[in-house]
């Protein structure tokens, strides 16, 4: 198994566990698949936040393939889960690629998130895996309001390579990006990493300031932010499905990450997260190394989903 792999199916186990478990309860050798167990089958996976129409499709396969005398026993069962869960993650992969092309010089991604989704640490994190790319990288430190994240991102700056921006606490966030990309553009800095404040999707106050940052940001290089990465916390669940609506609505997100995969058995949720929003999965974070934070490959996270260090 190779490194990428050890660690997302490392990470996954919680999750995994639960599945496995709860499949092979239900699904003994020799027992068929009626519509009782099925009930109790759908009722798991939504346990796992696999979301009901996963569930529903995996219901309606296993009872296809029952019919047909596919599926007699509990591997037959995870072997189908896994065909589902890869085929609804497939039109989200695109794994963030550090060496390719990007859209301007420099490259402009704005961060957003709650608090607590990890965020400042995953941008530490892509900006030490630009810089080893060879990519010139500033990190902005927009959010002015805990004095923490500044700290927390000057550091992460310091350990990657990477110059950071900041400002006083308190001072306009807007302002500090500004002078950000300033600066970027003055140095020809191939990636600016905008960090902002994390903030409930309930404050609309907050979330209106996420909009004049982008306003500012524009209006001095046009086309720029030219990503808005949304950073989710998998141990939150269903509730970064609503999340993902309000920052969609209120920062345009054209992507997302999904933190702490590591931490919860409910690393299905970016399955329905896909299946609703069709936003690209660009990383996902099983740990807290420089390492842990993975190019999200649907087939890759399938397969370690469910049959984990096996592969």
């Amino acid at each position: 198994m190779n490194g990428f792999r050890s660690r997302i199916a490392h990470g996954l186990a919680r999750t995994r566990d639960l599945l496995l478990t709860d499949v092979s309860d239900l699904f003994p050798a020799g027992r068929t698949p009626d519509p009782a167990v099925l009930d109790e089958l759908e009722d798991r996976l939504l346990e796992a936040d696999l979301g009901p129409e996963a569930a529903e499709t995996v219901r309606t396969r296993i009872e296809e393939s029952s019919r047909a005398g596919r599926v007699t026993d509990a591997q037959g069962v995870l072997a189908l889960i896994v065909e589902v869960i890869r085929e609804a993650l497939a039109p989200a992969s695109h794994p963030r690629r550090f060496e390719q092309e990007m859209a301007g010089r420099p490259h402009v991604i704005l961060f957003v998130g709650v608090n607590g989704s990890g965020k400042t640490t995953t941008i530490g994190k892509i900006a030490h895996h630009y810089v080893k790319a060879g990519r010139s990288t500033l990190l902005a430190a927009a959010d002015t309001y805990r004095a923490a994240a500044v700290e927390q991102l000057e550091e992460w700056g310091r350990r990657s390579g990477a110059d950071c921006v900041r400002s006083q606490q308190g001072a306009d966030p807007a302002s500090v990006a500004y002078d950000a990309l300033e600066a970027a553009l003055a140095r020809g800095v191939d990636v600016l990493l905008v960090d902002t404040a994390g903030r409930l999707h309930t404050r609309h106050g907050l979330m209106d300031e996420l909009a004049k940052i982008r306003r500012v940001l524009s209006t001095r290089m046009e086309g720029s932010p030219h990503e808005t990465v949304l950073v989710l916390d998998a141990t939150t669940g269903q509730n970064a499905l609503t999340q993902a609506e309000a920052f969609g609505e209120a920062a345009g997100v054209t992507s997302v990450i999904v933190t702490k995969l590591d931490g919860t058995a409910r690393g299905g949720v970016i399955v329905p997260l896909v299946q609703r929003f069709g936003l690209p999965v660009e990383m996902i974070g099983v740990g807290e190394q420089v390492e842990d934070l993975q190019p999200f490959v649907a087939e890759e996270f399938a397969a370690a989903l469910l049959e984990g260090e096996k592969r």
